[in-house]
């Protein structure tokens, strides 16, 4: 039995029942089936179902973002953008999706060649909590269009929303099968993979889980996509817009309470602008309201669980131990909810364990670097590689940034976010493989080169 807890009161919420093993095996068994039919079925009628699902995501905008802020503590106004930026992404694909699946012809010494791409089967997605509704959209969309059929194992603090999900996708009149929930743990994952049925797995998630997937899917020659976590660098220069710079570094900090892959977790500033840069930064942080989630006022709701901030806590006092200072917040709040202020730590030495890590939650390490080229270094020192953000004016700092930063994102004087028209994905311990944009519906299709 799955149980959901409000983060931000410590109540429980609804139960789900977890799937007996042949419950498993039947909704398997269902996919394959419909994966038969749904592969034939033509492209536009499959646009079609995705317009519909964008629809109910539009209609029940408000009870689908309750769900999620219930059950992980995101603020409502940040719950209803995400359900928004959902129908906008099943759209994207609805609209932009079959043009990228049209046939490709290349001349080659024996005469034309052409790729089509085809489906390949039944996709199993093991998605996080922390974006309940975008992460799986993300594998949703491409997937229905392609005319592969999907299987969920979503994180057992957000079953409500992965019903949630099942109930709109139904609603909206996808054949039996198509998409397919599996309310099952952690454990389940490894016997789904192994089945002959199930053709590759995408997995959002930690490193320990991407690993344990990879090795799975390796045993089973199956194709996957691992999209983990993220240090992601937020270099600031001097000749950047340093007001500008620290409203947005703060906000890329404390998104989602500091529980994305993506958000700005390490400030890194030229020593020119340290100083400056700091102050606006704190300040602006310092400014961050962290209340109830369902209050239109507070911009930062609690952490996804009491352990989860409890592990963020327990960093930042490693910082401490090791020498960092930190300069305002990082404390647990008051109440029964799993509530944190937002924090700055500052003199943190750059191979300690923690500025190494991830930190899932809203504090902020800020390092001082003299040029370019210790900026670069600082952002490249840990083992991630997912994004970057990096502020500057000048063109050729903004080149080097771009050839030399390890990440498979960087953003240019902005905060960095996912877009359906634009592939995800990161290098080194961040994963492989690309979510999103042409790349994304393609990865797990079967790109068949037909000669003569």
């Amino acid at each position: 039995m799955f149980q959901s807890i409000d983060p931000a009161t410590g109540t429980p919420g609804a139960t789900f029942a977890e799937l007996t093993t042949d419950e498993v095996e039947a909704r398997i068994a269902r996919a394959h089936d419909a994966y038969r039919q749904w592969r034939l079925v033509p492209l536009a009628e499959r646009a079609a179902l995705l317009e519909r699902i964008a629809e109910r995501f539009e209609a029940d905008k408000r009870r689908l973002a309750e769900i999620a802020t219930r059950e992980m503590g995101k603020t409502l106004a940040s719950a209803i953008a995400e359900v928004g930026k959902c129908a906008a992404g099943f759209r994207h694909y609805a609209q932009n999706g079959p043009a990228m699946l049209e046939p490709v012809t290349f001349q080659t010494a024996a005469g034309p060649a052409t790729t089509h791409y085809l489906p390949q089967g039944p996709v199993l997605a093991v998605m996080p909590w922390n974006f309940p509704y975008w992460q799986v959209v993300r594998f949703v969309a491409p997937t229905l269009l392609a005319g592969n059929v999907g299987l969920l194992k979503h994180a057992s603090l957000t079953q409500g929303c992965a019903a949630a999900i099942d109930e709109a996708i139904i609603a909206a009149g996808a054949p039996a099968g198509v998409f397919q929930n599996l309310p099952i743990r952690a454990d389940k994952v490894d016997a789904l993979i192994a089945d002959p049925r199930i053709v590759a797995v995408t997995l959002t998630g930690s490193e320990g889980a991407g690993m344990k997937v990879a090795e799975s899917a390796g045993r089973a020659l199956k194709k996957v996509v691992l999209e983990l976590g993220g240090s992601d660098p937020f270099i600031v220069m001097p000749s950047a817009d340093l007001d500008e710079a620290a409203k947005v570094a703060a906000k890329a900090r404390v998104q989602n309470t500091g529980q994305s892959c993506i958000c700005a977790k390490r400030m890194i500033v030229h020593a020119d602008v340290y100083d400056a840069f700091l102050d606006r930064f704190c300040a602006a942080m310092r400014a961050v309201a962290a209340g109830d989630p369902m209050d239109p006022a507070t911009d930062m709701g609690p952490l996804s669980s009491i352990e989860q901030r409890d592990t963020v806590l327990d960093q930042i006092e490693q910082l401490k131990a090791a020498g960092g200072r930190l300069l305002l917040g990082g404390e647990a709040l008051p109440g029964r909810g799993a509530f944190m202020s937002a924090g700055v730590v500052v003199d943190v030495p750059v191979d300690h364990p923690v500025a190494q890590e991830e930190v899932f939650g809203p504090i902020a390490m800020v390092f001082r670097a003299d040029d370019i080229d210790a900026a670069i270094a600082l952002a490249n020192d840990v083992p991630f590689g997912l994004g970057s953000s990096v502020w500057t004016n000048d063109a050729d700092e903004q080149a080097r940034f771009v050839r030399d930063i390890e990440a498979g994102m960087t953003a240019v004087n902005r905060m960095l976010a996912s877009s359906p028209e634009a592939p995800f994905g990161g290098v080194k311990r961040s994963g492989h493989g690309r979510e999103l944009g042409p790349y994304g519906l393609h990865e797990f299709m079967n790109l068949k080169t037909v000669f003569g």
